[in-house]
């Protein structure tokens, strides 16, 4: 069989694109700023997105800071590139680099990972007993998907018998295509949804729905297979016009929704999913489902004393200020990315525009003055909708849309320009800002 999501693109074009990323990512590079001299002590702790970045930023940024930065992952993962995984479009390879390739000369890379924060003593504590005092701390460290709140759920279970769980890393996402592969070549029942909890990208479960019933619909299968999206209350998105904009592509595509319907268990042998739902527990066959389960902050943060004590009191994501993202009760803490207590913003993108507006408070406090930055809320979703098609949704807090390229991209449209700028120009621009220049 020919490949079925072969792409009609002209070489120029996709060299075009890749071209027109590069120059994105250098329009966003921080402009050259005059070091300050400082021996000020900063730990990071997580060596993923966001603390690559600003470890990059500060390293360049600061002349004499002692800056340790705490992970003890080998591998770092492009995480935006999973749902291409999935979909049979990258091999696992595609995410995976090694962190020490993006980190600065003259940090310190302590390949282990925290086990007590102490704010009151400005402390950290590694699993293996070491102790680094710290002026400023950068909690970086993403969030935990918690794989046992899904009853009768292991990973060793991905890949077969129609289970998926491409969030859970880049080989579980080829693992991933390869049920997917089969249940669209067969047909049956696809089960879809999300957690109820806040989570990392809040468009990928839209995705990879819309990416399987276009593989059916291309391989022929389409009229043998039920797709079915299970919304954990009565919105598809968060944003209210793109909860409309993607209920109209569901209908029109004959998607199911069920509003309220959140995964609780799995029974793999009987292939047999259980949601809690207002009504009470539900039970639904299925041939295929993607199971992604609720997301939290690591252990270690939520026993910090960071979290918000009075919301999302069962995830334990960090109390910050929503705009300068720097922590309430701890003036000499700030964090970056998903940890973040902040209604929008668990995206690579938003970890983009979180690097400057931490950089400029907390370089700002050094130089004994106050910093100026803000953080809107960005978020960015290349929503894909199917292969070779995708909006490129872009908001902030407000749920405006703020598109970065007006007149040129319509947010709302399902456009091949926004599809290549998921597959091709995405990727470098997120290189760009690992190594601290966008």
């Amino acid at each position: 069989m020919s490949d079925p999501w072969e792409l009609s693109a002209s070489r120029r074009a996709f060299l075009g694109l890749a071209a027109g990323g590069a120059a994105l990512a250098a329009a966003g590079a921080p402009a050259q700023a005059q070091r300050v001299r400082t021996s000020a002590r900063i730990v990071i702790l997580g060596a993923g997105a966001g603390g690559t970045s600003i470890a990059n930023r500060l390293a360049a940024r600061l002349d004499g800071a002692e800056i340790t930065i705490i992970d003890g992952r080998q591998q770092h993962w492009y995480q935006p590139g999973f749902t291409l995984i999935a979909a049979g479009l990258k091999p696992a390879s595609y995410s995976v680099s090694q962190t020490g390739a993006w980190l600065p000369d003259g940090v310190n890379w302590v390949q282990d990972y925290a086990a007590e924060i102490d704010p009151d003593a400005n402390r950290v504590t590694t699993t293996g007993g070491q102790r680094f005092d710290y002026d400023y701390l950068i909690v970086a460290t993403g969030l935990t998907l918690d794989w046992d709140a899904i009853e009768g759920f292991s990973l060793d279970m991905v890949g077969q018998n129609g289970i998926s769980a491409h969030y859970a890393g880049p080989d579980y996402a080829e693992l991933s295509w390869r049920a997917l592969d089969r249940f669209t070549d067969e047909g049956g029942v696809g089960l879809f949804g999300r957690p109820a909890t806040e989570m990392k990208c809040a468009g990928a479960p839209l995705k990879i729905t819309m990416i399987a019933e276009d593989i059916a619909t291309r391989k022929g299968t389409r009229a043998d297979t039920r797709i079915v999206y299970n919304a954990n209350n009565q919105l598809l998105f968060g944003v209210p016009i793109v909860h409309h904009r993607v209920r109209q592509i569901f209908d029109e595509r004959g998607i199911e929704v069920r509003d309220s319907h959140v995964l609780k268990a799995v029974d793999a042998e009987r292939k047999v999913a259980v949601y809690e739902t207002p009504d009470g527990d539900v039970e639904s066959d299925y041939d295929f489902i993607n199971v992604i389960p609720p997301q939290r902050a690591p252990q270690v943060v939520r026993e910090s004393g960071l979290s918000w004590a009075d919301r999302w009191t069962d995830q334990g994501w960090i109390e910050v200020d929503r705009e300068t993202l720097r922590h309430l009760r701890y003036d000499n803490i700030f964090g970056i990315g998903d940890i973040n207590g902040v209604p929008k913003g668990k995206t690579a993108a938003s970890v983009k525009w979180h690097q400057p507006v931490v950089e400029d408070h907390l370089v700002s406090e050094i130089q004994g003055r106050e910093g100026t930055a803000r953080f809107s809320g960005y978020t960015s979703c290349p929503m894909i909708t199917r292969i070779g098609r995708a909006m490129l949704i872009e908001f902030d807090y407000n749920d405006n849309l703020v598109p970065s390229f007006p007149g040129v991209i319509a947010p709302l449209e399902e456009l091949w320009i926004s599809w290549l700028m998921k597959e091709i120009a995405l990727k470098p621009t997120y290189n760009a800002m690992l190594r601290g220049l966008a």
